[in-house]
């Protein structure tokens, strides 16, 4: 394995952060593991060197951090580790219990210790911008949090370029924390970041931690492939990807595996890591041979004739995955 500073903070990640949305309630959605079929791939990441995990309060209702937080106390020393999670999305129908709100904030960040049994979390990210709070609100909040060390570190996650710019430009007017990380959409078939948010991270010094840098499995088979359970019912995905444009990169990618004798989701894994300022892509592993081969990926080359072959079929889409 190998690791980088998260963006120009001295926080050391691997080069793979596990996602942690796959483990908790199977009755949340049916290709959710439980806790019992989760754990052993959770080991197994610590196993290959993956120190970087990353949840939500709303996965599977709050059971993802549960999870993840008796899995890492069990099989890893919490200095050893850099745990992440977000607040934004609702936790329960209440009009307070959602958003980027001072109230909900603060009481968020509380509810996902007492999941995870920690005192503090690495990284709390705000899971997408709220434009029903000011905000300065939300940025002095994140600010107080940090200050009372229940995180340590502050990121972000989709959002336009210039909401981002005015983020970093408030807090850095009033001596607020910066944030130094942003988890946003990006990979083989979706390359809209590369316009506007990629060029202000590599300028900015901030990390990027791609989410669904395979496309929800998309790139890891086929076009002929019988699609997994995940792919038959992720709705969200389907909205995603699955246009002629798409496949004809899945293509790409799987005539160059075939060349390179590995699987395809190592190719898109190579090429994804290759990019300039690149710190930590999210992958999700519901197997453990998921798992090795991304970790393989790591180590894996791709010559530049590579890269424009992969890249040549891509055809602009519209902005998503900010909902």
């Amino acid at each position: 394995m190998q690791y980088v500073n998260l963006g120009r903070s001295g926080l050391k990640v691997s080069r793979l952060c596990l996602g942690a949305m796959s483990y908790g309630d199977p009755h949340a959605k049916p290709w959710i593991l439980s806790e019992e079929q989760g754990r052993p791939i959770l080991r197994r990441a610590l196993e290959l060197g993956i120190n970087f995990f990353d949840t939500a309060d709303m996965y599977s209702g709050g059971e993802s951090e549960r999870v993840l937080g008796r899995a890492l106390r069990d099989f890893a020393r919490r200095e050893e580790v850099v745990v992440a999670t977000k607040a934004y999305y609702p936790t329960s129908p209440g009009p307070n219990q959602r958003g980027l709100s001072r109230k909900h904030l603060l009481h968020a960040i509380d509810a996902s210790l007492t999941r995870l049994g920690m005192d503090y979390v690495d990284l709390y990210q705000i899971h997408r911008w709220d434009d029903e709070t000011p905000l300065e609100e939300t940025l002095e909040t994140l600010h107080d949090i940090v200050r009372s060390g229940k995180a340590r570190y502050i990121g972000a996650s989709s959002m336009y370029a210039w909401q981002f710019q005015k983020a970093l430009m408030t807090a850095e007017r009033q001596g607020w924390t910066r944030f130094i990380s942003m988890q946003n959409h990006y990979n083989l078939v979706y390359r809209e970041e590369e316009r506007e948010m990629l060029p202000l991270c590599r300028d900015a010094g901030i990390g990027v931690l791609p989410w669904s840098p395979l496309a929800r499995g998309f790139l890891a088979r086929p076009r002929d492939n019988v699609a997994t359970v995940r792919a038959q019912s992720d709705v969200f995905g389907q909205g995603l990807y699955y246009s002629e444009d798409d496949y004809r990169v899945v293509d790409a990618v799987a005539a160059l595996a075939e060349e390179r004798r590995v699987p395809q989701a190592q190719i898109a894994l190579a090429w994804l890591l290759s990019r300039t300022g690149m710190s930590a892509p999210i992958i999700g592993a519901t197997r453990k041979d998921q798992l090795e081969q991304a970790v393989e990926a790591v180590g894996l080359t791709l010559a530049e004739e590579d890269c424009a072959r992969l890249e040549a079929p891509y055809r602009p889409h519209r902005v998503l995955g900010h909902e």
